[in-house]
């Protein structure tokens, strides 16, 4: 994926303005339409010199369900140099025999625990491989979380497996800011929710059509992202900057 590859009109813009110039970014869940619409904004920003895209089907391969290559996925990109932004933009909502639970007597061991491995577990191991290489001094992590995963913001119930998945992953989120602090003073991790986008997770719930297009959503995102300070580490974002509840 080059800049060169998106037209001109519609080619995006969303510079970084708090990361200095030839920051280095990393962007994970290569193979989903946000993560793709990440990459072509950074891509485009004069400031970024290098955007490494990682998933199943990237070299190095990172999947999120195999530790190893997680590990493996970190120190192949491990070149001395530090990183500057990470992107966790991966997520699973449904799937050949899997879909959001609508009740209670629709929840499946198998399923509750894929979607888990996919959306908590995964990233976690994510910030445990990649957070040591991240710049000490200013560097952003966004982690896609979602509003359904607000634990006071539930009003409908519901979507067992995908609330309870990104209400942990907040929690992790959360508790690496406060750890990664410690190290890195000038770090900001943060939990950020896209809201509906027009990509295949969203399709089968009428995301076509009520959805914002990657492009917009990444783009509001990373400005979100990009103004963050250290002090706001640890917290749980929308795409137009409000704090969420837990």
């Amino acid at each position: 994926m080059s800049p060169s590859s998106t037209p001109a009109g519609d080619r995006p813009g969303q510079t970084m303005a708090s990361l200095a110039p030839g920051y280095r970014a990393l962007v994970v869940g290569a193979s989903g339409g946000l993560a793709q619409a990440f990459c072509e904004h950074l891509q485009a920003d004069p400031h970024c010199i290098r955007v490494q895209a990682l998933g199943r089907h990237t070299h190095p391969r990172l999947d999120l369900q195999d530790e190893a290559s997680v590990q493996a996925a970190a120190q192949a990109v491990h070149d001395g140099q530090a990183w500057h932004l990470l992107v966790v933009a991966s997520g699973l909502l449904h799937g050949p025999g899997l879909q959001p639970e609508k009740r209670l007597a629709d929840l499946h061991a198998a399923s509750f625990a894929q979607v888990l491995a996919v959306n908590t577990i995964g990233p976690a191991l994510v910030l445990r491989h990649f957070a040591p290489l991240l710049d000490k001094q200013r560097s952003l992590v966004g982690v896609l979380s979602a509003k359904v995963g607000s634990i006071g913001d539930n009003r409908l119930g519901g979507w067992y497996a995908y609330r309870a998945s990104k209400a942990a992953l907040n929690m992790v989120v959360k508790t690496a800011a406060i750890e990664l602090a410690r190290t890195h003073k000038g770090l900001v991790v943060a939990a950020l929710h896209p809201g509906t986008v027009r990509t295949s997770l969203s399709e089968p719930f009428n995301g076509q059509v009520l959805g914002t297009d990657p492009a917009e959503a990444s783009g509001r995102l990373l400005a979100v992202l990009d103004g963050l300070r250290p002090e706001d580490s640890g917290g749980f974002y929308a795409y137009d900057g409000q704090a969420l509840p837990w």
